[in-house]
């Protein structure tokens, strides 16, 4: 039996231009014609359209099913598999997108409760990144003190922020003035700033342990947003960051051979 170009579209559930372009490839060229010049499909035909439509819906392009098509043994089935490790790829990446979505609902949902207005007197120029937030929500997901800082975050008043911000305003001029007075970065005074900050971060949002605080400290190095939470572009210096992590790491050392790791409340 053999049908038409539009019976086996409404068979497929493809459109005649879809078949019309399979045959132009060489990829399923109708056998029979009829009187009229017509293509006709014969069930053989169907079955292959069948088979292009499977590897179509699992991503194949056209000429990878040609070549399968030309000899199922041999291609088949590493093609196949090489597909599914591909396939499995993609849904580990869309997963994680959708925990990026999900937690940039969260950020937004449990961010700083000022009105825009608001924001810009009390942060000025430090700008809160929602792509770096999300990320880093994404990164210390399953962190207790990440939590920890978004509930306090999130719980902090105008006034609080104003406090907080102004006490790192003074951090960052004596960060400043000891940089450009070429003091080393794992000097006294550079150590003390950067436990400074430590205490900072466990008043304000959550407890902040040394090797925490390495970690925080590398982001300033690796990523631009990060740092621009601490130092604002218009303040930054070539190497600010870079000498900021060294005082912390310097500092977390210290720790570690004796020091007091004292941590203050807010």
């Amino acid at each position: 039996m053999s049908y038409s170009v539009g019976q086996v579209a409404a068979f497929a559930g493809v459109t005649v231009r879809t078949l019309h372009h399979y045959d132009k490839a060489g990829l399923l060229s109708p056998g029979d014609r009829s009187h009229a010049g017509y293509r006709l499909y014969s069930e053989a035909d169907l079955v292959r359209l069948q088979q292009i439509l499977f590897y179509r819906e699992l991503g194949f392009p056209l000429d990878e099913i040609a070549a399968i098509l030309e000899d199922p043994q041999a291609n088949a089935l590493e093609r196949l598999r090489a597909r599914q490790r591909q396939l499995r790829e993609e849904i580990a990446r869309l997963q994680r997108l959708a925990e990026v979505a999900e937690r940039a609902i969260e950020v937004q949902k449990t961010g700083v409760s000022l009105t825009p207005q608001e924001r810009f007197e009390v942060f000025g120029e430090v700008t809160f990144d929602l792509s770096y937030a999300t990320e880093a929500e994404l990164k210390w997901a399953h962190s207790a003190g990440q939590r920890e800082a978004m509930a306090r975050a999130a719980a902090h008043t105008k006034e609080d922020w104003r406090r907080l911000m102004s006490e790192a305003a003074a951090w960052r001029a004596e960060l400043l003035a000891v940089f450009d007075e070429g003091e080393p970065s794992d000097g006294e005074r550079a150590m003390d700033l950067a436990e400074e900050h430590r205490l900072h971060i466990a008043r304000w949002f959550t407890s902040c342990p040394p090797e925490t605080h390495r970690r925080i400290a590398d982001d300033f190095v690796t990523d631009p947003r990060a740092f621009a939470l601490v130092v604002p572009p218009s303040q930054q210096r070539p190497g600010l960051a870079a000498y900021l992590c060294g005082a912390v790491h310097a500092n977390a050392a210290r720790h570690a051979g004796g020091g007091t790791d004292t941590e203050e409340d807010g």
